[in-house]
């Protein structure tokens, strides 16, 4: 019995998908999405044609890339379901995260904004529990993601986390560095969780 064909290593990118997003982020989304193409590298993402999101999985199809978008139904017409590539409808953001996860090796996070925040938090909250050990890395340019690191450092202030939290991801400001910090960041133990001592 023939065994099936093993995916390719895939990239997970969380990102925004505003259509005002600035131009120059729109096109760092477009470049990571030929990089990942010209590398061999699968695109999951969230399944729109808008805004950052459209820009990297148009730019990685037009590019001869593979692509997988996952979207719930009731957003394939606000967010314009990219359907040129291969695209799941799920019936929920519960499934449509869940899904992503489960495809990808890896997490790019782009600038984007309440969702990208929620996809991106849960992320490192799965990381903190020990639930997976997947590289994630921030791409971060002129300083965008600085507040959440900031949050991030104040937390571990106030020993509500520890400092080894911040071993669980990294940040580059260059779009062309994200591919390869993402391969060069090794599967990282989770963070464990503290025992709580009962008297």
């Amino acid at each position: 019995m023939s065994s099936s064909p093993r995916r390719p290593w895939s990239v997970c990118v969380y990102c925004a998908s505003s259509e005002s997003s600035p131009p120059e982020m729109i096109a760092a989304a477009a470049r990571f999405g030929e990089i990942l193409a010209g590398e061999g590298v699968r695109l999951v993402y969230g399944g729109g044609g808008v805004g950052l999101m459209g820009a990297c999985a148009r730019a990685a199809h037009d590019a001869g890339g593979e692509v997988l978008g996952v979207i719930p139904g009731f957003l394939t017409l606000r967010e314009v379901a990219f359907t040129r590539v291969e695209t799941v409808v799920v019936d929920n953001m519960h499934q449509r995260k869940m899904r992503m996860f489960e495809e990808a090796d890896a997490f790019a996070v782009l600038p984007g904004a309440i969702g990208t925040l929620e996809e991106v938090i849960e992320l490192l909250s799965w990381r903190r529990l020990g639930l997976h050990a997947k590289p994630i890395v921030f791409f971060n340019p002129a300083g965008f993601w600085d507040p959440l690191f900031a949050m991030f450092d104040q937390l571990i202030r106030m020993k509500l986390l520890p400092a080894e939290f911040n071993a669980c991801w990294g940040v580059v400001d260059d779009i062309e560095a994200l591919l390869p910090a993402l391969r060069a960041a090794p599967a990282a133990e989770p963070v464990p969780m503290p025992l709580v001592q009962r008297a």
